[in-house]
Order: structure tokens, then sequence, then C-alpha cells
């Protein structure tokens, strides 16, 4: 299906920070390149908000990716890594991804969801049929949700430009 796109639409983007850099890390054996992503799903728009969705640890990486971030103009909302008694770790941001992408919703034309998580498919259905925005998924193919895909108004392959994507690719 084909979407317009121009200068005057409003864009919400969405990051799920974790989805993608998982993928990158375990598909491509790298880092990804948010800045280049956001500006590119963009596309010309007018940006109303940036966020990324970040699990923290322990970890010193952690600092320089957040700085990344912020000097990308991306705001970041964090939370730490779960860990239970018996050894188990959760690391999940999918509820307030989607609280926020329906709270900003009646302030945008689009959403753009950066993620290949299926889990996001309500959110996808929900934002198009009661708020009328144009949804959009961007993600590396290979680890999308085919569900994910069909839900979406539009699905922009990162995995096409990959040394645009992935840092040091």
């Amino acid at each position: 299906m084909a979407i317009i796109k121009h200068k005057d639409q409003r864009v919400g983007i969405f990051i799920d920070a974790q989805n993608l850099y998982h993928t990158a890390k375990h598909i491509y054996k790298r880092k990804v390149n948010f800045a280049n992503i956001v500006k590119d799903v963009l596309a010309g728009r007018l940006l109303v908000r940036s966020i990324a969705y970040v699990i923290t640890t322990e970890n010193e990486d952690e600092k320089a990716f957040l700085g990344a971030l912020n000097k990308a103009g991306i705001e970041t909302r964090s939370k730490d890594l779960q860990i239970f008694y018996d050894g188990s770790k959760k690391a999940d941001w999918d509820i307030g991804l989607a609280i926020d992408a329906v709270s900003m919703a009646p302030k945008l034309d689009a959403i753009v969801i950066i993620s290949g998580d299926g889990d996001f498919v309500p959110l996808c259905n929900y934002l198009r049929y009661h708020h009328g925005v144009q949804v959009e998924v961007a993600t590396f193919g290979q680890s999308a949700s085919a569900a994910l895909k069909v839900a979406a108004d539009d699905f922009f392959d990162l995995s096409t430009h990959n040394k645009k994507y992935l840092i040091g690719y």
C-alpha cells in the first residue's frame, strides 16, 4: 500500500532500542546507527518527538550509548534490568512504548515504531483504527514479525542499507 509522506506531517518516533540492539548484535555482529535511522524514517517531515526505550545494566558502554542517543536528538526512557531471585532476568518496555504512542497519537499524523517485535501488532491496529494515524514500522527485515509488517501502513527494511544503519559494517 502506498502511503503519503509530506513535509507538514507531524511524526512521533518510538524506538525499541533493545530489539534493534540485539538484532544487530546477533545477526550482523555490529552496533546500530540510530541517528541515521531516525533521519531516514523521518523523511523530511516534522519531528514532534523521538523516544528510545532502553534497559540499563551496570555496563560502562551504556553511558556512551545514551550520550550518543541524546546527541542525535533522541530522548531516552530507561529502566533497570530486573534480576529475580532464581537468576532469571526481565527487560521489557513494550507497555511503556505503547502507552506513550497512544497518549501522543492525537498530536501526530504518523507514528514510526522502530522494532520488529510482533507484540506491537495490536498497537498498530489500535493507532490506525482509533486515532487515524499512519503507522510505519522500521527494523531489520529478517528479524521482523511477519504480522507486524502486515499491520503497519508502511514497512521500512533497514537491512537494505546495512552500511548506513550499522556502525562499522
